[in-house]
């Protein structure tokens, strides 16, 4: 009897540890799913994208008024939002910058400024103090000939569009937009343009709109001045260029097409 107890006994206790040993095992196992599970899950989570659009409200002298280029916003937005990217918006100041271009027979333009969500996002902007470039997967200049005078000598936005560019991000800009890329320094020193193919509004688009002695510096240039290998088209003509991860569209013509090539970019 007591034999038989003991046997019993220690056949309970076997089945007990070797069950403690499977529900262990099983622990680990799930655990160790959960954790690949998050980590595909991140993988494939998409960056958001930044735009970036001016503050400024003033042809210089001239007292024509300016700002971001609707179109220059909204046709690149469609491309990425229906992409199902989320987009945030950045400019020198914050809050709600001025608008140029505005016209609303353009049916995205329409489309971009009724939709509640977006306009509620350019119209309270955010400043450069409250951007983390880690979030963002690419960074885009929109133009207008505002940015002319607040977009080269941001050092915090070309500190943002750099961090964005070495963590194998894209930089990108369309018309005045790349006057945001004239002063970016990556780690290694250079200029980002340096030694790359970039495309932006060309001197005879300039002196086409009669700016050429009122903007501070003409684009085309600048950007040669930092070792672009400038490409460029006629006048108005869709013009865009992707070199190692920046990308440059020549006027607001090419807005749509500079968000086709960042999407494209993007999904490689």
């Amino acid at each position: 009897m007591t034999e038989n107890y003991r046997k019993n006994h220690k056949f309970i206790l076997l089945i007990s540890f070797n069950m403690k040993k499977l529900a262990i095992l099983f622990l680990a196992l799930f655990t160790i799913g959960s954790i690949q599970a998050q980590h595909q899950k991140s993988k494939h989570m998409k960056k958001k994208i930044l735009f970036v659009v001016t503050s400024h409200d003033k042809k210089g002298s001239t007292g024509e008024d300016t700002g971001y280029y609707l179109g220059e916003v909204s046709h690149p937005w469609e491309v990425l939002h229906k992409a199902g990217y989320e987009i945030d918006f950045v400019s020198p100041k914050g809050g709600t910058p001025p608008v140029d271009g505005f016209d609303l027979k353009d049916p995205v333009n329409k489309e971009f400024w009724e939709n509640t969500e977006y306009k509620n996002k350019i119209d309270h902007s955010l400043q450069p103090s409250q951007v983390d470039p880690n979030k963002y997967g690419a960074v885009f200049y929109a133009g207008g000939h505002g940015a002319m005078w607040d977009f080269a000598d941001n050092t915090e936005l070309a500190g943002i569009a750099s961090k964005i560019y070495e963590n194998g991000g894209i930089v990108a800009g369309v018309c005045h937009g790349p006057a945001g890329l004239v002063n970016i320094k990556l780690n290694n020193g250079k200029y980002l343009v340096d030694g790359k193919k970039i495309n932006a509004f060309t001197n005879e688009e300039e002196a086409e709109v009669k700016l050429t002695n009122v903007v501070p510096f003409l684009l085309e240039d600048k950007l040669k001045e930092r070792g672009a290998k400038f490409e460029k088209s006629g006048l108005w003509q869709n013009h865009v260029v992707t070199d190692q991860r920046v990308i440059t569209g020549q006027n607001p013509q090419s807005a749509k097409s500079v968000g086709e090539a960042i999407l494209k970019e993007l999904n490689q």
